[in-house]
């Protein structure tokens, strides 16, 4: 687990290219924002958070399953994760950004992950303040 690297992971890369596709022009992960968000919409006020299954915890997700070996290493790790994403947000928000979180089980299928960039796309554009890609 120590091999795996949060940054330039294929569901981010993913979404990069679409938004460039589309005509978007964006930053990637500014230390000067708390979390670093993985995209920086700036023109849009918008910051994409492309998150691991597992190590953000999504709920009912069957990729957020905890390892049945070092328990309470792995609750504490992704408990503390979790905490640190909602402070942040929590910050990000009042600083009048808009967020976005696309979970990388989006990605499971090739029309679901289509639809899931679509709907980010039409996010961007609107003026709606926060979205989760996919919803559970």
């Amino acid at each position: 687990m120590s091999k795996i690297s949060g940054r330039e992971t294929k569901p981010e890369i993913t979404v990069r290219k679409f938004l460039f596709s589309k005509g978007f022009r964006y930053r990637k992960n500014d230390k000067r924002l708390p979390g670093r968000p993985d995209i920086i919409l700036k023109k849009h006020k918008a910051l994409i958070f492309v998150h691991g299954c597992f190590w953000h915890h999504h709920k009912n997700c069957l990729k957020s399953k905890l390892p049945e070996t070092r328990k309470d290493f792995w609750e504490k790790k992704i408990n503390d994760n979790v905490t640190r994403d909602k402070k942040n947000y929590t910050i990000l928000k009042k600083a009048g950004w808009r967020l976005a979180i696309v979970w990388e089980c989006a990605f499971k299928q090739k029309d679901a992950s289509i639809a899931a960039l679509e709907s980010l796309v039409a996010w961007i554009k609107s003026d709606k303040k926060f979205i989760e890609i996919p919803k559970l």
